[in-house]
């Protein structure tokens, strides 16, 4: 490779370089080891993996020459192969290098191991917008890297993003034990309900800043996307089968949240018991939809999901004309818990948490009825800016991450 193909890559990535802001961090930034010399980033499109990369770099790189960043979706790379690519920035004293949407490269797992052996002096830090591709490599990288995921953004993270209110992370146990005095200095500081209702309206994901206006129109592009581009690279699925993934979302977005009939689906579908569970669990790996199960969640073992879910309230306002008040909240709390905690459906009650902790979710008028006598039982409500005893404000399952 001549140093006039490498001029063009380097000044992509010193335009983007330029552009990026560091006032607002992802959770993750602080929670990742850099020290590591193969560092894999996962998450839905649209969450800041790329922003977090270029973040780092600027924080941290006073000498821009011994790192370089690199997007593999590029038409820069449809004729410049990546082992040159790599081979040359490495003669070139580069000692870091980020490479984003790995998943638009065939074998790209290969192409990190063979790197990660070749150039035990060189760091490689890697991101895939598509969960579902990492996770199905068929090179085994888990001796050679540690692997993070980035989910979307938590109510916390996005008062801080907006500029209204800079706090700390709570653990689960925090907001179970102290959520009065918690709930009472921040209320003391933001009136929370405004805010709340925009965020689950809009502030999953940080390009809302960008889009404004068009926000859902291109969250709903960016689904789409999933489905059309990512899904079939690592399913090889035919167009029929994309097809009917699409059907089968809709089906869940009209119907939220959705209790399964996994044989009248696939007769709906007119597939197969067990490819419509895969697409089920397809669309939950890409960050679509949320499976709630009786047991812990295994992409092994595919069991019939007993509710399902949108992943988060902003694909409910993108997908949907009609939002029901009652899913949102569901939605939310399940959205904010699973990143984290270990979330089942109880026998009674909504969600059953690490195997101890019992939560029913609803509004104001919602009583214990359905989960009185149950020790470690919560009632989580919506409209109450601050709780008393084991009733706990919805909006404060947000400063979990």
């Amino acid at each position: 490779m001549e140093q006039t193909d490498f001029k063009q890559i380097n000044s992509i990535f010193n335009r983007q370089l330029s552009n990026v802001d560091l006032a607002f961090k992802r959770y993750l930034y602080n929670e990742i080891d850099w020290d590591t010399r193969l560092i894999g980033i996962r998450g839905a499109r649209g969450v800041g993996k790329t922003t977090l990369l270029l973040q780092y770099i600027k924080e941290n790189f006073k000498d821009k020459s011994k790192v370089i960043w690199a997007s593999l979706d590029n038409l820069w790379f449809k004729n410049h192969r990546l082992e040159d690519f790599v081979e040359y920035i490495y003669n070139h004293g580069v000692t870091t290098i980020f490479l984003d949407e790995v998943h638009k490269l065939d074998d790209w797992a290969l192409y990190l191991k063979n790197f990660y052996d070749s150039y035990p002096d060189l760091k490689i830090v890697y991101t895939g917008s598509s969960m579902l591709e990492i996770d199905n490599s068929k090179v085994d990288l888990s001796r050679r890297q540690v692997l993070y995921t980035l989910g979307n953004m938590s109510f916390r993270e996005y008062l801080n993003f907006v500029g209204a209110l800079k706090y700390n992370a709570l653990t689960l146990e925090q907001i179970l034990n102290d959520h009065v005095n918690i709930a009472m200095d921040i209320t003391s500081q933001i009136k929370v309900f405004p805010l709340f209702e925009k965020y689950l309206h809009n502030g999953c994901y940080p390009f809302f800043v960008e889009a404004k206006n068009n926000y859902l129109l291109q969250l709903n592009s960016v689904i789409q996307l999933v489905i059309e581009s990512d899904m079939p690279s690592v399913m090889d699925v035919t167009y029929s089968t994309v097809e009917k993934i699409k059907r089968l979302l809709m089906l869940i977005v009209s119907n939220v949240p959705f209790v399964p009939n996994i044989t009248k689906l696939a007769q709906i579908l007119e597939s197969s018991r067990d490819n419509c569970l895969k697409m089920l669990y397809a669309l939950d790996k890409a960050n679509i939809i949320s499976l709630l199960t009786k047991q812990t969640k295994s992409y092994k073992h595919l069991a019939s999901p007993e509710k399902v879910y949108l992943n988060n309230p902003n694909l409910m306002y993108a997908l949907s004309g009609n939002v029901d008040l009652g899913n949102i909240r569901e939605t939310f709390f399940f959205n904010q818990l699973q990143h984290f905690t270990d979330v089942v459906m109880p026998n009674q009650g909504d969600f059953f948490v690490d195997g101890k902790y019992l939560f029913e979710v609803g509004g104001m008028s919602k009583t214990f009825d359905q989960i009185k006598n149950i020790p470690n039982s919560f009632l989580v409500q919506d409209d109450m800016e601050v709780g008393f005893g084991n009733r706990i404000p919805l909006w404060l399952f947000g400063f979990l991450y």
